[in-house]
C-alpha cells in the first residue's frame, strides 16, 4: 500500500534547478535513506512533501488519514514549558479525549434518556481509544524514551528555553518518537546526539514497524537502520534496494556500464562519420552515406555527466605559536550558574584534542571561555603568545541575506572577486551556489562557506565546534585530510568517533568535569 506518491516533481530556486520531473513512492514499513551531496535538495524535498514549500510542478499525494511526524529543528517551543510538558504534548489528542469524557459525565444528570444514551456511547468509544493507546502508561513511555536519549527526572523538570541547541533537538526527537506517526521524516537526527544516544536511536529505528524517511551523512548509522536508498543526484531521484554499502556497489556498477556504453557509442559515431565523409561525394555510395547520416541524426547520444566539484579543504598556517596554547587555573565555566567543576587544563603546541560528551554539559561554553568570548564564571585562563586563532561556530545566521561572494568579501576585503570565487569553488561550491544568498543554501553548503572563511585566515590554532554537522561524505573526507595535514593545534568538539579517533592526539570527556546532570 502506497503511503506517499510523488509524480513529476520539478522545483528550483531562481535559475538553479533542484528537481527535474522526479517521482517517488513510499510503501508501508519501508525504511528509506534519502542521500546525496550537499545542495542536491534533500531538505527541500522534505519541505515539499510536508507542504511547507510548494513545488513548481508535480503532484504529491498522501493516503487518507496518514499521520506524518517531521523532525523540524526550527520548531517553536513555548517558553516555560518543561521537557516533560513537551513530551506529554505528544499525547494531547488523548488528553483531549479524557477531558471530553469528564465533561460528558459532568453533564449526564442534565440530559434526557436519548441524549444520555448517545453521550454514554461517545464516552465508551473515547474510553476504548484511551485503553487501546495505553493512555494510562503515558508517563512510563515518556520515561523510557527520555532515558534512551539521556534525560533523567531532573532534566525532565527543566524549562526548554534553558536548554542547549543539542538538547532542544533531542526534546523534539523524543516528542516525535512518542507520537509514533505512520511515517517519520528525520532530517539529520544524529547531528546533536552523542555516541550512546545514537546507539539507542539505532535500536529504536531498527525495531520501528512504521515507515520512515531519513536524511543522514552518518554512514555507519544509515547502514544499520535503512533497507532502501533514494539517491538525489543531478536533479534525479533514483531508487536502490539495500543499505548504503549496497547502493555504493550498484551506483559504481551503473557508472561503469554508462561509461562503457558511452565509449562504444563514440566509436560507432566516429566510424559512421568517417564513412559519410568518405562516401557522400561518390555517386555509387551516396545512398549508403545518406542512410548512415540518417542513423547519426536519429541516434540518442549518451552524455556522461560532468563531475561535480569536490571540496579540497586546506588551512593557511600562521607563524609558530608559543609552546603553551592555554592553561587554566581553577576555571569554572558558566553564565548565571556554574557548568563545571574547577578545571586545570593545559594544551600545548601541536596537540590535536577532541572534546566529547553529552549535549548541554558546556562543551561550547568551554570553547568560548578559552577564547575569551565569554567571561569565566570564576578562575583564570592564560593564553600563550603569538596565537592566531581560527574559530568555527556550530551554527550560522539563518537569515543571512548576503551572497556567498559578499560574505567572504566582507571578511577579506583585499581579495578580488576572482580570488573569492576560486576560494569558494575549492570548497565544493558551484557558480550557482556562489551567487546565491547564504540563507537559501543547505546546511552543508553554509558550513562550506564558513570553512572557506576559516581556510583563508592564517592560523596556528583551530577551535572547531561540530564542523562535520551537515557535511556530505566527500566534504567530511576532505576536511579530515586537511586537519591531518594541518601543523597547528586543534581543539575539536565532535560526536563522530569515526571522524576524530585517528585524527587527534588526546580526548577530553566533558562528562568528567561538568556539574550538569545529563
Amino acid at each position: 500500500m502506497s503511503i506517499l506518491t510523488v509524480q513529476n516533481l520539478t522545483h528550483g530556486f531562481g535559475d538553479r534547478a533542484i528537481f527535474d520531473h522526479v517521482s517517488f513512492r513510499l510503501l508501508k514499513g519501508e525504511h528509506i535513506g534519502l542521500i546525496g551531496a550537499n545542495g542536491e535538495g534533500k531538505s527541500t524535498f522534505m519541505n515539499i512533501i510536508t507542504r511547507k514549500l510548494e513545488p513548481d510542478e508535480g503532484v504529491i499525494e498522501w493516503s487518507k488519514n496518514v499521520r506524518v511526524g517531521y523532525l523540524d529543528q526550527h520548531a517553536a517551543l513555548a517558553r516555560g514549558m518543561t521537557l516533560r510538558d513537551v513530551m506529554r504534548s505528544a499525547y494531547q489528542y488523548l488528553f483531549d479525549a479524557e477531558a471530553r469524557i469528564n465533561q460528558i459525565y459532568e453533564t449526564l444528570s442534565e440530559q434526557d434518556p436519548d441524549a444520555m444514551d448517545a453521550l454514554l456511547e461517545e464516552a465508551g468509544a473515547l474510553q476504548d481509544q484511551l485503553t487501546a493507546q495505553d493512555f494510562y502508561l503515558i508517563d512510563i513511555k515518556i520515561d523510557e524514551v527520555a532515558r534512551g536519549l539521556g534525560f533523567d527526572e531532573t532534566i525532565l523538570q527543566k524549562a526548554v528555553d534553558e536548554m542547549s541547541g543539542g538538547q532542544r533537538t533531542k526534546v523534539l526527537l523524543a516528542k516525535l518518537l512518542l507520537e509514533k506517526p505512520d511515517i517519520l521524516l528525520l532530517d539529520e537526527p544524529t547531528n546533536y546526539l552523542d555516541v550512546e544516544h545514537i546507539a539507542w536511536l539505532t535500536r529504536y529505528l531498527q525495531n520501528y514497524e512504521n515507515a520512515f524517511i531519513l536524511i543522514s551523512h552518518d554512514i555507519p548509522f544509515l547502514n544499520q537502520v535503512i533497507n532502501l536508498i533514494y539517491h538525489m543526484h543531478n536533479r534525479e531521484l533514483n531508487r536502490y534496494v539495500g543499505n548504503y554499502d549496497n547502493f555504493l556497489q550498484a551506483f559504481e556498477m551503473k557508472k561503469q556500464q554508462q561509461e562503457s556504453a558511452f565509449k562504444r557509442q563514440q566509436q560507432e559515431i566516429a566510424e559512421l562519420e568517417d564513412f559519410v565523409a568518405r562516401n557522400k561525394a561518390r555517386v555509387s555510395t551516396r545512398n549508403m552515406a545518406m542512410s548512415r547520416q540518417k542513423k547519426l541524426d536519429k541516434m540518442d547520444v549518451i552524455e556522461l555527466e560532468k563531475e561535480k566539484p569536490k571540496p579540497q579543504f586546506s588551512f593557511l598556517e600562521a607563524r609558530t605559536s608559543d609552546k603553551t596554547i592555554f592553561e587554566t587555573r581553577d576555571l569554572v565555566i558558566g553564565y548565571d550558574s556554574a557548568l563545571s567543576k574547577p578545571l586545570d587544563l593545559r594544551m600545548e603546541r601541536g596537540q590535536k584534542i577532541a572534546l566529547v560528551g553529552a549535549n548541554g554539559i558546556g562543551k561550547t561554553t568551554l570553547l568560548k571561555s578559552l577564547l575569551g568570548m565569554i567571561p569565566a564564571f570564576s578562575g583564570d585562563v592564560e593564553r600563550g603568545d603569538y596565537l592566531h586563532i581560527g574559530y568555527f561556530e556550530q551554527e550560522a545566521d539563518e537569515h543571512n541575506t548576503r551572497t556567498c561572494i559578499e560574505e567572504v568579501w566582507e571578511a577579506f576585503p583585499h581579495m578580488g572577486q576572482h580570488e573569492i570565487r576560486a576560494a569558494l569553488a575549492k570548497c565544493g561550491l558551484t557558480t550557482k551556489h556562489i551567487e546565491s544568498q547564504v540563507r537559501v543554501l543547505s546546511g552543508g553548503e553554509k558550513a562550506k562557506v564558513r570553512l572557506c572563511k576559516l581556510m583563508n585566515k592564517p592560523s596556528n590554532l583551530l577551535l572547531l565546534d561540530e564542523p562535520t554537522n551537515h557535511l556530505d561524505v566527500d566534504a567530511k573526507a576532505s576536511l579530515y585530510q586537511a586537519l591531518r595535514a594541518y601543523r597547528g593545534s586543534i581543539l575539536l568538539i565532535s560526536h563522530e568517533p569515526d571522524f576524530y579517533e585517528t585524527l587527534v592526539t588526546a580526548v577530553w570527556n566533558g562528562e568528567q568535569f561538568t556539574t550538569k546532570v545529563f
